[in-house]
């Protein structure tokens, strides 16, 4: 799926146009760009907009309360906030920890423990790196099985389907709560002056930090019937993923995936890409 790439110089793009989909920290990703001299074109292809039927979050509420969930597992730290909030504004907080000290909690990496310990609260593990939901379940095998456990999954942006029939075939009972959801931008403007300054080659380098980036411009790129001219620009450039997870998502859409940093954190995969971009831009050549 990936390439190795020794070999690699000192962090800097010398120059190089660098195009990014990342929405919520836009305004970061364009910084540590311009940091590792780049030319930024950050053009966020996400929209997140809360769900306006709750009712999910608030069947978890009542499950919880009533000590009839055994296990929670919070897949981002954005989600992991909004959904002690949803339940704060029906539960004193008190009572909220007293239930959660029954249920075993699992963290999908540092972010949704971060937002635990924010509010005081500690997970029962936490989901070592890179954070794909086959560590999830790897996690859970290791320390927590589910045989016979009703297990809540906190989701983001859209389902993941492997993930809930994974822990449904090690005989868990899996309910569902969404917090939120990701749409196309209302402005498809900047998504298309993107894909345009990539076909036309005016781009060298594009940086994918989330798997739902991709699925959001291919939809663009439907629309406009320019998936296979945006598929032939990638093979001139560098395509940097931020992990497995994405890089699935772009092989998926049968996007090549030249590198993927050794952690999955944007300013990791910023760095390293600067390091490699020219030594990878040699060999496509």
């Amino acid at each position: 799926m990936t390439s190795a790439i020794h070999g690699f110089g000192q962090p800097d793009f010398h120059g190089l146009t660098v195009a990014s989909f990342e929405s919520r920290m836009a305004v970061e990703m364009a910084r540590l760009i311009g940091r590792y001299g780049g030319k930024s074109l950050v053009v966020p292809a996400l929209r997140e907009i809360p769900l306006e039927d709750n009712s999910a979050a608030l069947e978890f509420g009542i499950r919880l309360m009533t000590g009839r969930i055994d296990m929670l597992i919070l897949l981002t730290g954005a989600g992991t906030i909004a959904l002690f909030e949803l339940l704060k504004m029906r539960y004193p907080w008190p009572s909220i920890v007293e239930a959660l000290a029954q249920t075993a909690i699992v963290a999908r990496g540092p972010k949704p423990a971060a937002a635990l310990r924010a509010l005081a609260l500690k997970p029962t593990a936490t989901v070592p790196e890179p954070n794909t939901w086959v560590d999830v379940v790897r996690t859970v095998d290791e320390h927590l099985p589910v045989k016979g456990l009703r297990v809540v999954v906190q989701e983001y942006g859209t389902p993941n389907p492997a993930l809930l029939e994974a822990l449904q075939r090690r005989g868990a009972e899996v309910f569902q709560v969404p917090i939120y959801k990701w749409a196309l931008p209302d402005d498809l403007a900047p998504i298309r002056h993107a894909i345009n300054e990539i076909i036309a080659g005016r781009v060298t380098v594009m940086l994918i930090t989330n798997a739902a980036q991709a699925d959001h411009v291919i939809q663009v790129l439907e629309q406009d019937g320019k998936v296979e001219l945006f598929r032939s620009a990638l093979t001139k450039m560098v395509v940097a993923s931020i992990g497995p997870t994405a890089s699935e998502r772009l092989c998926h859409h049968r996007w090549p995936v030249d590198f993927e940093p050794s952690h999955p954190k944007m300013g990791v995969l910023v760095k390293e890409t600067s390091e490699r971009a020219s030594s990878i831009l040699d060999r496509k050549r």
